[in-house]
């Protein structure tokens, strides 16, 4: 992760600085990090990475919408056993007050469009179905992509999309992918993002029977909020800890059927936590 570590002390040298939606940031545009996920799983080391609630949230997004075709936060509630988790604030966000229609509904994020894109005709599309039935018969297609970002939809978002869309490539039995996020929280979410899309090449690399290779990610607006440069200098001063293992449950082979219990990392060793505020 010593990338990752890079790229923060890249924004705060290097940085512009300006407002934005929900704060004052310093930013760089486009720094991009890649990842070998036969070296060790891309968990942050100098703090703690909540990777339950990482799997939680994944795991939720591959399950698709729940309730009149929109993202539940309830149910991503239930999965991480809290009555609260990181998309509460957006579900109770005033801005979305006029748009949501029950409470937890935060629209047609995510996993609404990768498991319920909407066609022109009405007809649904589950993108991921697609992109693993594609893997499966014909890897080699250069069109293997899931996005996130729907124009049309955007209005029904209780947050429209920072991680874009992601595009798959396979070569010599191995599975590789490229992540592309539009807006990134490099202290509270990249570390987050990385783990997230890691775990899920691991996952799919599982059930289409390949091997998990590269991991890229291209952060366009890679920013960090001025009320993090505190944390982020204390985090510039930690040595990186060697990368933990991802364990997968290695008789799941259909990526519906991962539960929380069959993913952990092992070995995973770390700094302590540091305390920033969220930005919603």
């Amino acid at each position: 992760m010593r990338q990752y570590l890079d790229s923060l002390h890249r924004i705060m040298e290097s940085g512009v600085d300006r407002e934005g939606r929900n704060g004052y940031t310093r930013v760089l545009w486009v720094e991009q990090l890649r990842f070998n996920l036969q070296h060790g799983f891309p968990a942050v080391t100098t703090k703690k990475l909540a990777f339950n609630q990482v799997v939680a949230e994944l795991l939720w997004f591959l399950k698709g919408p729940t309730r009149e075709g929109r993202m539940d936060d309830t149910a991503l509630q239930e999965l991480v056993g809290k009555n609260e988790t990181i998309w509460t604030a957006n579900a109770k966000a005033d801005y979305w007050a006029n748009r949501s229609r029950f409470p937890g509904d935060l629209g047609r994020i995510y996993g609404a469009q990768w498991r319920d894109w909407r066609r022109p005709d009405g007809t649904s599309f589950d993108q991921f179905a697609w992109a693993i039935n594609e893997l499966q018969t014909n890897p080699y297609n250069r069109r293997i992509m899931v996005t996130a970002f729907n124009p049309g939809e955007t209005e029904e978002m209780a947050l429209p999309p920072c991680h874009v869309f992601f595009h798959f490539f396979v070569a010599k039995g191995r599975l590789s992918m490229h992540m592309v996020q539009r807006s990134c929280d490099m202290f509270h979410g990249v570390p987050f993002n990385i783990a997230s899309y890691a775990l899920l090449l691991s996952m799919v690399a599982q059930v289409v029977n390949m091997e998990p290779h590269q991991f890229v990610i291209s952060l366009d607006d890679a920013h960090i909020y001025h009320p993090h440069f505190k944390a982020v200098r204390e985090q510039l001063t930690r040595e990186p800890m060697p990368l933990p293992q991802l364990w997968l449950n290695p008789t799941i082979n259909d990526i519906n059927k991962f539960g929380i219990s069959d993913i952990r990392l092992e070995g995973y060793q770390h700094h302590p936590a540091i305390k920033a505020p969220f930005q919603v």
